[in-house]
């Protein structure tokens, strides 16, 4: 941690911790620590559709301290701008690190209040804390770092903080709007946004060192709505032979309780490759070879849904609805909802006849309601990838980094879909209660990773501008 001193700073009657002092972020035009910047962000609430405050908040700290703002969208839901080094006309190639502004709504039994930012224990606590307002504080910094103490001078590449709306909801506004009107001036050469941290807390077991994952592909999320509608007698005194909820559940049952094959392929594979250098004996031996044990991995990544997710298309029942509120009425349609998620490679089409063929109904109709346009995955035969690998091992010695493939959807997936190269990691090493805090009550992050985060994000950008 180059950058980091171990100074107390007081600053409007706050403590900093031990890693406060550094003196390239001002608030107000005094020293700032990035754990401060966090809190007052957190505490400027920003549920997906209302981020203009929040929004003008991290926009006046980017221009305090020298960045060239350009405004992208300035309304709740549709708030985006770019804070650059260079200005955007300048046209030279940019690289981008993406977050966003909006959080999803509070959850309920938090122990501490779900935008109140406090700082217990070495961790900050709230809304957005990872995602994504820390993550976007980790960058924030980095690049401010490269603006004061960065050879930028002669830099052939613009570095830009790209804040967007709406990244939860998947909205039209965000870095949709952005792309649709506004890519030719951001003009990305990379885009690097939240991904994976350090991986082995969440995947358990020995290890003998760190591994990384830079998400290099995506899952395509593929919502679909089954319908049934069947007119039979109304009273539910009497039980018709079929009606429309009976058919359903017989379908979703089989639906639900069906094992979605798991599919094998080069990224996937990669991480079980890395995972095999840390075992011994047999165990070193299969998972070093993947493909040709597939018969002995398969049970295994099936009790790791977290694992398993990467290695199939997966069908998630998310709601059933018939809209009636009485007990004694037999209702004519019943709907249900499904998150689907399809690897790269799945077509869409084929998908849903593999639906079909397993609910055994013709008469449940299927309708998509979200399709995300396919991507191929982003090479790693890159200075990109290769610096990003360089940063993480320079700040977290001996580990290991491996592109992988995210289970869930966040916005980088809109740039790969237009062949741009996109990498989603938060260099940190996180708990798994720290990962398993993300969308649910009591979100946290440690100050530390604030920092150990930042500096690989200033590592990778120096490599890049050398």
């Amino acid at each position: 941690m180059k950058f980091l001193s171990f100074l107390i700073l007081f600053f409007h009657g706050i403590t900093y911790s031990q890693y406060a002092g550094i003196d390239y972020l001002k608030i107000d035009n005094n020293n700032a620590s990035l754990e401060y910047l966090l809190q007052k962000y957190i505490q400027i609430p920003s549920v997906s559709g209302e981020e203009k405050f929040a929004g003008d908040y991290i926009k006046s700290i980017c221009k305090e301290n020298g960045l060239v703002i350009s405004s992208f969208g300035e309304e709740n839901g549709n708030y985006n701008f770019a804070a650059s080094i260079f200005p955007l006309s300048s046209q030279k190639p940019n690289i981008v690190l993406l977050n966003h502004i909006d959080v999803v709504p509070e959850s309920e039994n938090s122990q501490t209040k779900p935008f109140s930012g406090e700082i217990l224990n070495g961790e900050v606590f709230g809304r957005g804390a990872v995602d994504n307002k820390g993550a976007a504080v980790m960058q924030l910094a980095s690049i401010l770092n490269v603006l004061k103490n960065g050879n930028i001078k002669n830099s052939k590449y613009n570095i830009t903080f790209l804040a967007v709306s709406c990244e939860e909801t998947q909205c039209s506004g965000g870095v949709n709007y952005v792309i649709e009107n506004y890519l030719q001036e951001l003009n990305p050469v990379v885009v690097i946004g939240e991904g994976p941290t350090e991986l082995t807390s969440l995947i358990g077991g020995n290890f003998n060192n760190p591994i990384f994952g830079v998400s290099v592909a995506h899952k395509r999320s593929f919502w679909l709505n089954l319908k049934r509608e069947m007119y039979t007698m109304g009273h539910g005194s009497v039980t018709p032979l079929q009606y429309a909820n009976k058919e359903m559940v017989e379908a979703l049952d089989r639906l639900v309780t069906k094992k979605q094959k798991a599919v094998f392929n080069d990224i996937n594979t990669g991480i079980l490759k890395t995972m095999a250098s840390h075992k011994k004996g047999l165990e070193k031996f299969i998972m070093g070879h993947p493909r040709f044990f597939k018969p002995v991995l398969i049970p295994q990544l099936r009790k790791q849904p977290e694992l398993f997710a990467i290695f199939s298309n997966t069908i998630t029942l998310t709601n059933i609805n018939s809209n009636n509120n009485a007990y004694n009425i037999i209702p004519s349609n019943v709907e249900a909802f499904l998150d689907c998620r399809l690897l790269p490679e799945m077509d869409e089409y084929e998908f849903i006849k593999h639906i079909q063929k397993i609910i055994k109904n013709d008469s449940i109709k299927i309708t998509v309601i979200e399709n995300m346009p396919k991507a191929k995955p982003s090479s790693t035969k890159n200075i990109f990838y290769q610096n990003m690998i360089k940063a993480i091992q320079l700040n977290y010695p001996n580990s290991q980094v491996a592109p992988i493939m995210m289970p869930n959807i966040n916005d980088l997936g809109a740039f790969r879909t237009k062949g741009i190269t996109a990498f989603a990691t938060i260099p940190v090493y996180l708990k798994r209660e720290h990962i398993e805090g993300i969308h649910n009550k009591d979100e946290k992050i440690p100050i530390e990773a604030l920092y150990n985060g930042a500096q690989v994000y200033f590592d990778f950008l120096q490599l890049m501008i050398e």
